[in-house]
């Protein structure tokens, strides 16, 4: 292998998780692109909480199934989860 053909690959870390990205080979856009399509995007549910009312919210915990947000209500402190698909709708 010629050390050109090494300079195309990329070490990604990103939303999808850990991957080997080559340059070379990029007819399905960004690799960390395909797996965000079908999850919740933690940006999207902290904006989704703020919409619901909540202030300082913040991620908590992304699992498989949900993704939970916790932040200041009016009433005090409080917790909204989302479901880990595309849209995060409110479970």
């Amino acid at each position: 292998m010629s050390p050109s053909i090494a300079q195309d690959l990329e070490f990604r870390v990103g939303p999808g998780g850990v991957g080997i990205h080559d340059r070379n080979n990029d007819r399905h856009g960004d690799w960390s692109d395909r797996g965000s399509r079908r999850r919740c995007d933690p940006d999207d549910a902290l904006d989704n909480a703020r919409d619901a009312g909540f202030r300082r919210a913040h991620v908590v915990r992304i699992s498989p199934r949900s993704v939970v947000v916790e932040g200041m209500t009016r009433r005090g402190p409080d917790r909204i989860i989302f479901a880990n698909v595309r849209g995060c709708p409110e479970v």
